[in-house]
């Protein structure tokens, strides 16, 4: 008897020792990135239970999320006690975007060690996309648990940014910038804060943080030109909008911003070029602009150009007294006639007896006009 039972040992062992030997070899395979190798390796070893979640990961290096997920449940169910391959699994699902699986099985890690942080920073993952507004208890448990969890800080700063609490948002950030000073999502959000906060010197500060640490974007650029003008730094605000161009070059708003920058520069054939590329650009151009660039030419004294950017501007917004009023004193600067322009100014008077905005300046120059021209005739 002892003989049988030495033999079937030996069977045993000798079996043992192939299904390590093939373990070994899928391993090896895996780790070389033969990933289709690897799996058909792990497929002919007998005891599945200890290789599912191999094959899983496998089919994940492929590309292959169904065939992953399909085997970590099966890695799951054979083993119903490990952790570490349902917080895998849980995990693919999440981006699978399967977020209510992802979240039943974070509950159910949570229940077994509420004290790691990660399990209640992806439950809070999931919960978000669930529009589960409980999302930030999540993300608030991760923090209490550690508190240099950064993407924890993140949620939980971009939270308070988003419903404008400030300071509480401050204070999270500074926190996670403690324990890791280049954050560059931290970083934004601090920038973003002073923005929302019309702090704009210390807005320009952390949005150029981000340049220094290499991150650049249409976004930082806008907001450090935008901050510039609000200090009345004109030629920086016109540096960052221009580099914000170069992420969307056919954006009419920045060119046309970019224009009234110039403007304020005095620069005017600059005004003048940008807010016309701006007026090219729109589908449907507005009066605004048009009177924008009506005035930049009025300033070069380029009289005939600047009334009929001024006929389009009324053309565009027939009521607005101001465009008609910008083109009949631009028509004044431009016509020799001036029994011409009082008549102008009198159809003006006549068409909007309402008026007491123009009215009283209008009756100012017909009067200086006709002083003029008794004048002359003398």
């Amino acid at each position: 008897m002892n003989k049988y039972i030495l033999i079937i040992l030996y069977v045993f062992q000798i079996n043992a020792e192939a299904q390590s030997s093939a373990l070994d070899v899928a391993d090896s395979l895996y780790a070389n990135g033969n990933y289709t190798k690897a799996i058909n390796s792990y497929l002919e070893i007998e005891d599945k239970h200890a290789v599912y979640s191999k094959i899983a990961k496998a089919y994940l290096a492929l590309g292959n999320r169904g065939k992953a997920l399909e085997n970590y449940k099966l890695s799951t169910d054979a083993n119903p006690d490990d952790a570490l391959i349902k917080y895998e699994y849980a995990k693919l699902l999440l981006a699978s975007k399967k977020y209510k699986e992802a979240s039943d099985i974070f509950e159910k890690l949570i229940y077994i060690d509420y004290k790691n942080p990660n399990y209640h920073y992806q439950k809070g993952l999931a919960l978000e996309k669930l529009n589960d507004s409980t999302a930030l208890n999540r993300f608030l448990s991760a923090y209490n648990l550690d508190d240099t969890h950064q993407k924890a800080i993140y949620k939980i700063a971009r939270h308070h940014l988003v419903k404008r609490h400030h300071q509480l948002s401050h204070r999270y950030i500074d926190k996670g910038l403690e324990s890791y000073a280049e954050n560059i999502e931290l970083i934004s959000l601090k920038a973003q804060n002073y923005y929302y906060q019309e702090y704009h010197d210390q807005a320009i500060t952390w949005f150029n943080k981000l340049i220094e640490l290499g991150e650049t974007s249409e976004f930082i650029h806008e907001k450090l030109s935008l901050s510039y003008a609000k200090q009345s730094d004109y030629k920086e605000a016109i540096y960052h909008r221009t580099e914000a161009l170069k992420y969307n070059p056919y954006n009419a708003t920045a060119m046309y911003v970019i224009g009234t920058y110039y403007e304020k520069l005095k620069d005017y054939k600059q005004a003048e070029e940008f807010i016309s590329k701006s007026l090219n650009l729109k589908d449907v151009p507005l009066n605004d602009e048009y009177i924008k660039l009506g005035r930049v030419l009025n300033y070069q004294k380029k009289y005939a150009e600047a009334i009929v950017a001024y006929q389009k501007a009324v053309k565009e917004k027939p009521q607005d007294l101001f465009a008609q009023f910008a083109l009949l004193t631009t028509k004044d600067q431009y016509y020799a006639d001036k029994k011409t322009v009082i008549k102008l100014y009198e159809k003006f008077i006549e068409d909007h007896p309402n008026d007491k905005m123009f009215k009283p300046l209008i009756e100012h120059r017909i009067s200086e006009l006709k002083k003029e021209e008794f004048m002359n005739k003398d």
